[in-house]
């Protein structure tokens, strides 16, 4: 799977709200009423990330959980990083 063009990812980033393009990825913080809302959040990311055998960069402070996308194996962002924003996305 390529990797898309710095303009198809700006495009592209309309489809997936509170999400933005930095250093490279795909990247949205969720902030949570507490430790273990935000934990449970991060499980639900998980089990997702195991669904769709693309995994996510996760950063955890507190009840703020940054999760960050790219497609390593290309070396940049393609549809499944997309994809994986929206689902991560719907679970918060």
């Amino acid at each position: 799977m390529p990797g898309l063009s710095e303009g198809e990812i700006t495009s592209r980033l309309n489809a997936v709200p509170g999400w933005s393009y930095v250093d490279g990825q795909l990247t949205r913080t969720f902030s949570f009423d507490g430790f273990l809302k935000g934990i449970d959040f991060v499980v639900k990311v998980a089990g997702a990330a195991e669904k769709a055998d693309h995994h996510p960069d996760i950063d955890i402070r507190y009840s703020d959980i940054k999760v960050s996308v790219s497609s390593h194996d290309v070396g940049g962002i393609t549809e499944r990083d997309f994809k994986l924003a929206d689902a991560v996305s719907r679970l918060a």
